[in-house]
Formats: C-alpha cells, structure tokens, sequence
C-alpha cells in the first residue's frame, strides 16, 4: 500500500522541466534510492514529498495521518544548543503536550491531551531522546557548534528518528560520515521500521540499504526493482532498446520527408492519413528528450616525475599533546594511487601535507621526489570565487586554454563538462553544489601535473560522472592521493591504502579497500589467539620431569579434514566457472526479457560467490597450514 504517491507531476525552473507528468509511489517498508545527474530535479522532488515546495501542477497524495521528517544534505541546527537539545526537537509536540497537561490549565481539554499523550507515548519521551544519543554514539551536553560536519549528521539524524516518523527523507546522508560511521548508517536504516527514500551517488551504499532504484530522468521516474547493481543492468538493457527504437523512428520520418517533398504528381495523389502521421511524427521528434551528452574528461599530466615520489622513515607528527602521526614509514612511487582511510579528524590532511613536503615533521625524515607538480581538489570549495564567472574560473583573462598539446576555446572546453556555452559567462554563485565540484574537476584538469591529490571528489557528483572519473584516475600515468570515504570509487582507483588504526599509528596496505579489510581482520584474529595464548604461556605450571627429546611435526590432518583439503579445489573450481556464466548472462540483453524477480536473483546469486569463495580460499589455508 502506497504511503506517499504523486501523479501526473510538474515542476520547471525556467524552460527546463525538472518533472514533466511524472508518477511515482512510496510503498510501505519499501528502502528506495532516487538516482539521477546533477541538476535534474532530485533535491526539489524530496522537498515536494516533505511539504516544504509546491508542484506546478499534478496531485500529492499521503495517507491520513502519515508523519515525515526530511533530513537535508546540510541540516540547520543551533550551535549554541546542546545536542540533547537539538536531538529533542524531533518530540517537540510530545514536550508541549505534556507540559500542557502537568500545568492543569482550565481552558485545556485535558481528557484530549492525556489521549494524545498516550498515542504518540510523549509520557517517556526524554527516555526515548536518551536512547537515540545511545544508539548514535552522541554526547548529549556537547554544544552542537563545537562538532564536526559527520557528528552534525549524526544529531541531524537523532532528531529525525527520536520523531519515530512513517516515512524518513534522507539528502544524501553519506556525505562528511566516515566509513565507519557509513557502515553505522547501513545498519541503522536496514532496522528502520518506517519506509524510506534517500538520495545518494554512493553505489555501495546503494547496494546494501536499497530495495528499489527510481531515476530520475528527463523528467520522468522510473521504477527498478532490486539494489543498483541489478539497476546498472536493467538500465543497460533499457538504453539499448531506446536508441533502437529512437533510430527506427528517425529513419521512417527521413523516408516521409522525402515523401512528401516529392513532385507535383506525387503532391495530387498523397494520402491525407499519410500527411496528418508525418505531422504527429515532426511533433512526437520535437517534444523527444533525448539523453544528455557525457561528461569528456582529460588532463594533461606534464612532465613525468622522479620514479620516487615520497620516501617517509619513521615520521611522527603532534599538535601540542595530541599525536597525530606516530612513526609511519612509507614510500610512493611514480604512478601509484593511493587512498588514505580513516575517521573524521583522525589525521590524514596532516599526513598528505608531510608526505609532500608542506609540513615538516616532528622527528623522522622525508625524502621528496624530483620535478614534482602537484594539482590539488580541495572538498570545501573554499577556491572557488564565486562572483567570477565559470570561464574565468577555467581560463582567468583567455578564451583559450592548452591541454597538453592540444588548444581549446574555454566554452567547448566546459561543454565537455556539460555546462552549455551561455553559461560560460554565468557567476560561480548560481552553480548547484554538484556542478561545482564538476567546474573544480574542470579546472583541475587544465593545468599539468603529475601528482593529483584528490579530497573527497565524489560528494555531489552524479554516478555517471563518478564512473568517467574512475577511468580517467586509472589511465592516469602521474600518482593520485585519493581521500574518500565512497568505497566502490576507493576500490576502482587505488592500488594502495594507507589506514589509520588508532593511537596515531598508520600503515600501508597493498591493493584495495576490500584488500585491507580482509588483511586487517586476518591481523585481528591472530592478536586476539596470540592474546588468548599469551595467559596460558604466562601461568605457573608444576615442575615435570623432561620428556625424551621428540622431533617436531605438523598435526595430521583427519580423515574428515584431508578429504575436505582434496574437494577444496574442484568446490572453488565449480564456484568460478558458475561465476563467469552469471557475469556473462548479467553482461548479456537476455537476461532483461526474464522478469525482475529473475534479474535480481542472478544479481544476489553473483554477490554470494564472491562470499563462499574467499570463505574457500580461507578454509585452505587453514587445512595447508596444519
């Protein structure tokens, strides 16, 4: 049953229609995630089904009674509150209420209140405040002003589900949470009882918590069951369909206007039922909304560096009595791409400034490399003028900029970046957050360098430019520094990691995100044995005689454990050969004809290879060992 649906929407800005006779429904329980490129109308359409904006025409409807709370990508709370305070806005009729009834007033209808009261349970409602702080690891007596942009999220969340709302509107959520707290969110929202709509371009994110994908685009929603793997592939298979059907179109209304400009014979014997199709066929080509061109990225990395980049040994680094960085050694050479993890705060500005040589350590040393030009994106925009205008940002006082060794005119160049040629001239001001991390990139990649470092780039930018950029990162031949907390960019790009593990210490690991979660959970195991052994080795034992020297051996294997080692291999070998046929029917067009429910069978089955097979590989080396 739907909890919130709109029907036959409308909304512009300008001559652009953001919605255009759109039809969407909100399902009870249902966990959707609302897809679509910058600018489209996404953030406008979460206010609309919150009540904050109004369509230009169409019907809202919601079931009586039906309670929502939007949480935007930059909430606005009180600094000078606490976020005990701030958290218990979210019951502030419960607080009313019960004032209202505690002070006996004789005008009030008390057997009203009372009643109330107990509908919406406002008797315990500071209970009920304590226990959402618990549940997000919140310090009620802090001042709200003295926190981080991820705690902030965090509060703005406490005050949303201390509400107990029906439907939770959620503006991508993701944004300044560390991966930690990304993982917190997950679980959080997968126990959310309510249903739930959510804008975010993180696509692991999107996996984990979605049941259904809605895209918005050229102003419709649609509707795709299943997480946005199993969307990446309906859609696929979607565009192919269209652009077939968009050229079939095309080359039947060539043939007719060909027809119909024919010779005067041809004009006396015409069909009128021919004419009038042409005419419904010129107005169906016009009113098309075809899909919007790609972003074009390139950079020119210069001059090639030295083969060394870094070379750290034994680097330390405090801020007063606050150790930030406690003997980390490292070296980076040309063309790695390294991603550096960990909490908000926890230090990793203040390691990529040592490892280029901006900062210099406390003790340790830092050898730099050679002939090194560093371009740098910064995650709060705080380069941006934003009274200049877009081409003076790419190009100051040039309508022409050099890439490498190619020349380009400032306005194709932003085309490339989907800013259409009469905004060259537009203020900074008037971008969407989105657009202006695409007008960063824009600049960034205009000038040579040949070592990137990269602060959060993801944040605000749509999946299809978040995907370019992946290929662009890989192919690029200079070294990436990569700070992010959306995992599948982290795991597409890098080639290395370096983490921080608390107590100021950091260390690098090879390969990806998912690389150092499984090495550092096998690194968890063996200091939790080795803690459980150390006790046992410690304790006193009773004098024994010596025993007669023995040659030691490995344990043999039993019988049991020998014929699982031996199956071990034709398990994994089976697992992978049902690996590639699934990878090649999800690349396939005929797996799309089978339905929804087979689509995402097939998606759930490819996620649960990977499981039992590092669970195999695991195994193994287990039996080896012994």
């Amino acid at each position: 049953m739907a909890v919130l649906s709109l029907t036959n929407a409308h909304l512009a800005f300008g001559h652009v229609a953001l919605l255009d006779g759109a039809n969407f429904a909100l399902e009870t329980g249902e966990r959707v995630g609302l897809i679509g490129r910058n600018g489209t109308g996404k953030s406008s359409l979460l206010k609309i089904l919150a009540g904050l904006e109004k369509l230009d025409d169409g019907l809202l409807q919601q079931q009586q009674g039906l309670t929502n709370v939007y949480v935007p990508q930059e909430p606005e709370l009180r600094g000078d509150a606490t976020i005990f305070d701030v958290v218990s806005e979210g019951v502030a009729e419960a607080k009313a209420l019960r004032e209202r009834y505690e002070r006996h007033d004789e005008n009030d209808d008390l057997a009203w209140v009372q009643e109330r009261i107990e509908h919406i349970g406002a008797w315990n409602w500071e209970q009920r405040v304590e226990e959402t702080l618990h549940r997000l690891g919140l310090d009620g007596t802090r001042l709200v002003g003295s926190l981080s942009g991820g705690l902030k999220k965090r509060v703005a969340l406490g005050r949303a589900l201390v509400a107990q709302p029906d439907v939770l509107l959620l503006d991508e959520p993701t944004n300044h949470l560390d991966l930690d707290a990304i993982t917190w969110l997950e679980g959080l929202l997968n126990d959310f009882k309510g249903s739930l709509l959510l804008i975010t371009h993180d696509r692991q994110f999107l996996d984990n918590v979605a049941n259904r994908i809605v895209e918005l685009d050229r102003g419709q929603l649609r509707g795709y069951p299943g997480n946005f793997a199993a969307f990446q592939a309906a859609k696929a298979y979607e565009l192919e369909n269209e652009a077939l059907a968009n050229a079939r179109f095309d080359k039947l209304l060539a043939q007719e206007e060909v027809w119909i400009r024919k010779g005067v014979e041809a004009r006396r014997t015409r069909s009128v039922a021919r004419v009038q199709r042409l005419q419904e066929m010129r107005s169906q080509h016009a009113a098309r909304r075809d899909v919007q061109g790609k972003v074009r990225l390139d950079i020119d990395t210069g001059s090639s560096s030295g083969k060394i980049v870094a070379e750290l040994e034994d680097v330390s680094k405090s801020f007063g009595e606050r150790a930030i960085v406690r003997g980390f050694t490292g070296t980076i050479l040309r063309g790695d791409k390294v991603g550096l993890i960990g909490p908000n705060g926890a230090g990793k500005t203040t390691l990529l400034k040592m490892i280029l040589g901006e900062l210099a350590p406390d003790s340790g040393t830092v050898r730099l490399g050679s002939r090194l030009t560093v371009a740098y994106f910064d995650q709060m925009r705080d380069t941006l003028n934003l009274d200049a205008t877009l081409a003076d940002t790419i190009s100051p006082g040039s309508e022409w900029i050099e890439i490498g060794s190619q020349k380009k005119h400032v306005k194709s160049y932003l085309g490339d970046f989907l800013f259409s040629p009469a905004r060259a001239n537009s203020p900074v001001r008037t971008l969407s957050g989105g657009e202006r991390n695409r007008l960063l990139l824009a600049r960034l990649f205009a000038r040579p360098a040949n070592v990137l470092v990269l602060d959060e780039p993801t944040n605000d930018l749509d999946i299809e430019t978040l995907e370019l950029l992946e290929e662009l990162l890989a192919e690029y031949d200079g070294t990436v520094f990569l700070v992010s907390h959306d995992r599948r960019f982290l795991d597409n790009v890098v080639t290395s990691t370096i983490v921080f593990e608390g107590d100021a210490r950091w260390r690098e690991y090879e390969g990806s995100v998912q690389d150092w979660l499984v090495q550092s959970k096998r690194a968890a195991q063996l200091q939790a044995q080795q803690a459980q052994a150390a006790p046992a080795a410690a304790a006193p034992t009773p004098p024994a005689p010596a025993p007669a020297p023995v040659v030691a051996t490995k344990r043999k294997l039993s019988y049991k454990e020998q014929r699982e080692l031996e199956e071990i291999p034709q398990q994994i070998a089976a697992l992978e050969a049902e690996q590639t046929q699934l990878n090649a029917l999800l690349a396939g067009t005929e797996l799309y004809a089978q339905g929804a429910a087979r689509i995402q069978a097939v998606t759930e089955r490819a996620a649960q290879i990977d499981e039992e097979l590092l669970a195999l590989m695991e195994r193994w080396e287990v039996l080896e060992a012994k």
